[in-house]
C-alpha cells in the first residue's frame, strides 16, 4: 500500500464562478465575472516540476480556485498529467460544468482509483437555479466512472430553514447525509472568526446534527493558535500554477519558482515553531495528515468520508487507503538539532522580511513626498 510523501495544495488562480453564494469572498469583492486567468505553464511543465521522482514518492495534490477550479480549460490537462505521474489527485468544484466532469470519465480505470472529488454542496444555489439534478448527474457520472467523493456544504446562518431538507436531499441521492464545514469570515479583521450571528455553542449545536466528523474536527480547532513544531514547507507546500511559485504554507518566509526548471533543487523548508497564523484554519487537512506529529487528529479519509445505507463508501478503497497515511510514515522527523537550527534560519528569513518591507514603505513614501513638492 502506498503512503502520502508529501500533500501540495496546488492553487488555480481563477476567480470567475459559476454561482454566486453570500457566503462567499469572491461574491464580496464581486471578482465572479473576471476573466479567466491565461495559465503559461502546459500539462508537461507541471507534470515534470511535480515528477514523483522529484517531490520524492506519491503525493496527495489539491487542486483548489478561487472561484470555480475547472473552469479554466487547462485545468483538466494539470488532473491527467499529475494522476499518470501517479500522484493522488483531489479537486474541489460546484459540479456545475457537466462537460469537464465528460471529460475526465474517459480517463483510464487506473487514473481513476487515485482521482477525489470535493463537491461543493451549494444548496441554496443549487435550488434557485434549478440545478440540484444536474448536481446529482454529474457526482454520479465521477462515482460511475471509478473516482471517490465526498459532499460538503458551507454552513450559513441563511441555510438553517432548509436543514432537513437538504439532509434529506443528500440521503436520497448519495446514500449518506452530507458533511459541513466550518465558514469564516473572511471580511473580518484579526483572527478570521466563524462567519454567524449565532454564538459558537448555538452554531455547534444546530451544525452538529450533521454527525460530520469534519465539522466536529474542524471546530475542535478553530481559532486554537498551533504552536507546535510544523513541518509545513517541507512535508507539504503550497504551489501558485499560475506564478509557478511554491511557499511553504498560508504562514511563509520563502518563496520559490518550482515550475521554470524542474533540475533545479528544490528548498523544502519546515515552518517550524514560527507559525503567523491565528489558527491553522485548513487544519482539516494539514493536521489530519500530520504536519504535527504529535496532534491527535483523525485520518484524512475519516473526515472525508461517509458509508452509504447499502454498505458502500463515498471512498473507493485505494484512495481511502492513501488518505489514511499519514506524513511521517514516509518522511523522517527532524533531531532536537535539526529542529533549532530550522527554527533559526526562518527567524533570519522573518527579519529579512521586516526590513523589506520597511525599506519599501521608506521609499514609497520618499517618493510620495517628492511627487506632492513637484
Amino acid at each position: 500500500m502506498e503512503k502520502i510523501k508529501r500533500f501540495i495544495d496546488f492553487y488555480v488562480p481563477v476567480e470567475s464562478c459559476t454561482f454566486r453564494c453570500h457566503y462567499c469572498y469572491i461574491t464580496h469583492h464581486r471578482k465572479f465575472d473576471n476573466k479567466l486567468p491565461i495559465l503559461k505553464y502546459s500539462a508537461e511543465q507541471v507534470r515534470a516540476g511535480l515528477s514523483k521522482e522529484r517531490m520524492g514518492g506519491p503525493c496527495l495534490i489539491n487542486l483548489c480556485g478561487g472561484g470555480e477550479t475547472l473552469l479554466p480549460p487547462e485545468v483538466i490537462g494539470y488532473i491527467r498529467v499529475l494522476l499518470e505521474e501517479g500522484h493522488y489527485v483531489m479537486v474541489v468544484t460546484n459540479a456545475s460544468i457537466t462537460k469537464r466532469f465528460e471529460e475526465m470519465a474517459q480517463f483510464p480505470p487506473e487514473l481513476m482509483k487515485r482521482l477525489f472529488f470535493k463537491f461543493s454542496y451549494h444548496y441554496l444555489q443549487l435550488k434557485e437555479r434549478g440545478l440540484l439534478e444536474r448536481f446529482v448527474s454529474n457526482v454520479k457520472i465521477m462515482s460511475n466512472a471509478g473516482a471517490s467523493y465526498t459532499i460538503e456544504a458551507t454552513p450559513s446562518d441563511e441555510l438553517i430553514p432548509y436543514i432537513d431538507e437538504m439532509k434529506e436531499f443528500s440521503l436520497k441521492n448519495f446514500g449518506a447525509i452530507n458533511h459541513v464545514t466550518v465558514a469564516r469570515n473572511e471580511a473580518a479583521t484579526g483572527n478570521l472568526p466563524i462567519l454567524t450571528n449565532y454564538s459558537h455553542s448555538e452554531y455547534a449545536k444546530i451544525w452538529s446534527t450533521f454527525k460530520s466528523e469534519f465539522f466536529d474536527y474542524k471546530f475542535s480547532i478553530f481559532n486554537k493558535k498551533r504552536k507546535e513544531f510544523c513541518y509545513a514547507g517541507d512535508w507539504s507546500f503550497v504551489l501558485n500554477v499560475g506564478t509557478g511559485m511554491m511557499q511553504q504554507c498560508y504562514c511563509s518566509y520563502y518563496k520559490q519558482n518550482i515550475l521554470d526548471d524542474p533540475t533545479k533543487p528544490i528548498r523544502f523548508l519546515a515552518v517550524g515553531n514560527n507559525c503567523d497564523r491565528y489558527h491553522c484554519y485548513n487544519g482539516h487537512v494539514f493536521l489530519c495528515l500530520g504536519d504535527i506529529p504529535e496532534h491527535v487528529a483523525p485520518t484524512y479519509a475519516t473526515i472525508r468520508n461517509r458509508v452509504c445505507a447499502d454498505g458502500t463508501e463515498w471512498l473507493k478503497p485505494e484512495m481511502k487507503a492513501f488518505m489514511s497515511s499519514r506524513l511521517k510514515e514516509s518522511n523522517r522527523e527532524y533531531t532536537d538539532s535539526k529542529k533549532r537550527k530550522t527554527n533559526s534560519t526562518i527567524k533570519k528569513l522573518k527579519l529579512k522580511r521586516s526590513i523589506y518591507s520597511l525599506w519599501n514603505k521608506v521609499i514609497w513614501k520618499w517618493n510620495y513626498y517628492i511627487k506632492k513638492k513637484s
